[in-house]
């Protein structure tokens, strides 16, 4: 046998397993690419089969009123202006919009459904209402309270973010809880608000249990529906990373990447079999973050988990602000605020609070505390 035979088999014997894999995965993504219908997916898509989307509720709704689709503030308001007096509008994934859309929509004192709204749209839809803590996400809770929707609706698994009403103000709440209420209902200029604390009881998989879906169809009870599911932002003329390199690096990409592959060839032919060994010791990644919390927690250090909670944010979006470390509260305070459309004043307070500090005083407040941080760092992305 010659020296060229012997190197062919060498290379059929080291290809052949990575060509049968390649071979199997193009034709499982061909046979997956004949499917008859695409469905649409994410959470609450009213297209979408998956376990969290909303086509359920949708076709349900659509045997007796009018479901209108839209995926921007204003082919929201073109849509609540087409429709006649009985429209609902409901906002799901509010946090895509921007906060000129949010105050046109409010401006326009339609009845609105808000699922787990943002601090900024809870301010300019429901003004004095609040969120004030959180619940466990497999309780069902009762609904007595003299919302006829409600009433008509029963025990729901409307568990997660729960809302308070400001002392004074007229408010309806449903579905209580220890720390407020799943369901708030307040009136907004010549129309209503609701508020509902989570999107759980209305998805494919949920919609059949307890009186979920009594209660999503009675919440947005009307003749017309308009379902506002904002497609996430792209910014305008953004270039791609090909367009902004150079043609001439490209180019040069190309010998790099063979000789890339010649060296893997050279190496993978002298590897022998993968041997197995077990770790000495597992050790998880969050282990030094648990142990720290523990600490915190063991030694009612509430002021010091509150200081690193905010020391954590403000590394997380001075760079995304233009802010130096060094900057005074004052330069912080204003950048975040004009990025965000919040007031001054609550950034100030958020981050900077005067002394006791409110969201140190008990497990709960630096719970809301964390949950604040943590709203204003997805609105930053």
């Amino acid at each position: 046998m010659s020296t060229s035979e012997t190197g062919w088999r060498r290379v059929w014997r080291a290809a052949r397993v990575p060509g049968a894999v390649l071979i199997l995965l193009v034709v499982v993504a061909v046979l997956a690419s004949l499917g008859d219908e695409q469905f649409p997916g994410g959470r609450m898509e009213p297209g979408s089969v998956d376990p969290q989307g909303g086509r359920a509720l949708v076709q349900t709704m659509q045997e007796d009123r009018d479901v209108h689709v839209v995926r921007s503030a204003d082919d929201a308001e073109q849509a609540l202006d087409a429709a006649g007096d009985e429209s609902v509008l409901a906002v799901f994934l509010d946090h895509r919009l921007e906060p000129g859309e949010v105050r046109s929509l409010a401006e326009l004192e339609a009845d609105t459904l808000l699922v787990r709204p943002t601090l900024q749209t809870l301010d300019a839809f429901a003004p004095g209402v609040d969120m004030s803590g959180r619940t466990e996400s497999d309780e069902t809770l009762d609904g007595e309270c003299g919302l006829p929707a409600v009433e008509a609706a029963g025990p729901a698994d409307v568990a997660g973010e729960v809302y308070e009403a400001a002392p004074g103000q007229a408010a309806t709440e449903c579905y209580a809880a220890a720390a407020g209420s799943a369901v708030v209902q307040v009136e907004h200029g010549s129309g209503t608000t609701t508020v509902v604390g989570t999107d759980h009881f209305m998805t494919n998989t949920e919609l059949a249990d307890e009186g979920n879906a009594a209660l999503a169809m009675n919440l947005m009870d009307a003749e017309d529906v308009v379902w506002l599911r904002p497609d996430a932002h792209v910014p305008e003329d953004s270039a791609t990373l090909t367009e902004l390199l150079p043609e001439s690096l490209l180019w040069s990409a190309v010998p790099l990447v063979g000789a890339l592959l010649l060296l893997a060839l050279w190496h993978g032919r002298r590897l022998g079999a993968l041997v197995p060994e077990a770790l000495p010791v597992v050790v998880r990644a969050a282990e030094t973050t648990e142990g720290r919390a523990g600490l915190y927690q063991s030694r009612k250090a509430r002021d010091r988990a509150a200081a690193a909670l905010r020391a954590g944010f403000l590394d997380r979006v001075s760079s995304k602000l233009g802010l130096r470390p060094d900057d005074p509260p004052e330069t912080v305070v204003s950048a975040l605020a004009a990025r965000l459309g919040e007031d001054p004043a609550r950034v100030r307070a958020l981050l900077y609070p005067d002394h006791p500090d409110p969201y140190a005083g008990d497990d709960e407040a630096l719970n809301r505390l964390a949950e604040e941080l943590d709203e204003r760092s997805r609105r930053l992305r």
